[in-house]
């Protein structure tokens, strides 16, 4: 299996950006989280200073689960970026809606005015109903990474080539100079899923791969079957895993926290929810894409974030943090409930500690 990652590299943090009403749990529990420009500006500089290196901005075009008002990603991952100074934001978007020579220019632009500190998530789509309700053509599950990885090689064809010219099934360009060029180093590019299709998409083709919430187990196995495909295909990718983090003084607390949520879970949308992605995840020819297995209690949060357990103290979190560090993960993304003031809390009682245990790995290893 290949290694995991080199022991003095620092894992990186991430959080969903809350530009979707509704928060990140299908609950009726108080959120103290909002999805307006005002509370989303303050809480990216909140979590630049906690130590978080990445945002990720949400793409849904139609309402459901709660998320009945929904910011565009890109303009909105602009936002953030233009009221902080290290954060890096991603923009989650969708092929088909979007053209990839349009989304080029506008991460382009972006770059330029925000020193290289936008990057793009390529999301291959989950929501039927979401590609009904805009007219757009719904493809079959292994057609939709298809299109995706073309869209990926037209971005990175008219990002690097003085003039591009692409024949693929989806996209055709003819001599296309983009101009000007995004800043160095080029925007990174994201994507998700779980089915064969994505990791063998990633395997070739992205800079970093998401998944879903997991054991350390499963985890452990995804990470090596996506890195020994990548190795064969002459690449390499970087590790993203979802989780819920519920960090309290006491064990006890957190998870009397997770079971109040879990308890106030609203049943009808939680099931159009399940029905939705059920149907997603099935649909790979393995039947093992995103949410295929997942119970009522894994989709009150979206992706499946309470399976990471990162529900405790900040101690027991950051030694979770060091293990799945160990099974291969390069980042952490997480969501939260009350999201200011606990990307706040986190910042200041479970980063440090998982910096403190990573230099003691690293001294560690030196004396070895």
């Amino acid at each position: 299996m290949p290694s995991a990652n080199p022991p003095l590299e620092p894992i990186k943090f991430a959080y969903w950006v809350p530009n979707v009403s509704g928060g990140l749990v299908i609950s009726s529990i108080e959120q103290r989280t909002s999805w307006d420009i005002d509370y989303n500006r303050r809480l990216a500089q909140i979590a630049e200073n906690a130590g978080f290196e990445f945002a990720l901005t949400q793409i849904r075009f139609t309402a459901g689960y709660g998320a009945d008002n929904q910011h565009e990603s890109v303009s909105f991952s602009h936002a953030l970026l233009a009221a902080t100074q290290k954060l890096n934001v991603i923009a989650a978007i969708l092929p088909g809606p979007w053209h990839p020579v349009l989304l080029a220019k506008q991460i382009a632009t972006i770059s330029h005015l925000t020193a290289s500190r936008i990057h793009v998530n390529i999301v291959s789509g989950w929501f039927r109903g979401e590609f009904h309700a805009i007219g757009e053509p719904w493809l079959d599950h292994d057609e939709r990474y298809r299109r995706s990885e073309e869209f990926i090689d037209v971005l990175r064809g008219v990002w690097g080539e003085e003039s591009f010219t692409y024949r693929g099934d989806f996209y055709r360009l003819h001599d296309y100079a983009l101009k000007p060029k995004p800043l160095s180093p080029l925007p990174q590019i994201f994507q998700g899923g779980s089915s064969r299709a994505a990791r063998d998409m990633a395997a070739r083709a992205s800079d970093w791969y998401f998944t879903n919430g997991n054991t350390i187990e499963g985890f452990r196995a995804e990470i090596g079957d996506i890195r020994a495909k990548a190795a064969a295909n002459n690449h390499s990718v970087k590790i993203g895993v979802n989780a819920f983090a519920i960090a309290r003084e006491t064990e006890q607390e957190a998870r009397s926290v997770r079971d109040a949520i879990l308890e106030k879970a609203i049943p009808e949308a939680v099931a159009g929810f399940h029905d939705e992605v059920q149907n997603a995840g099935n649909a790979s020819p393995e039947r093992e894409g995103n949410w295929a297995t997942s119970s009522f209690e894994d989709l009150v949060q979206y992706n499946d974030g309470f399976k990471t357990n990162l529900i405790g103290t900040p101690l027991q979190i950051a030694e979770r943090i060091l293990a799945l560090k160990a099974a291969g993960v390069d980042l952490v993304l997480l969501g939260f409930l009350h999201f200011q003031e606990e990307i706040e809390y986190f910042g200041a009682h479970v980063i440090p500690l998982v910096r403190e245990l990573e230099a003691r790995q690293a001294a560690t290893a030196s004396a070895a």
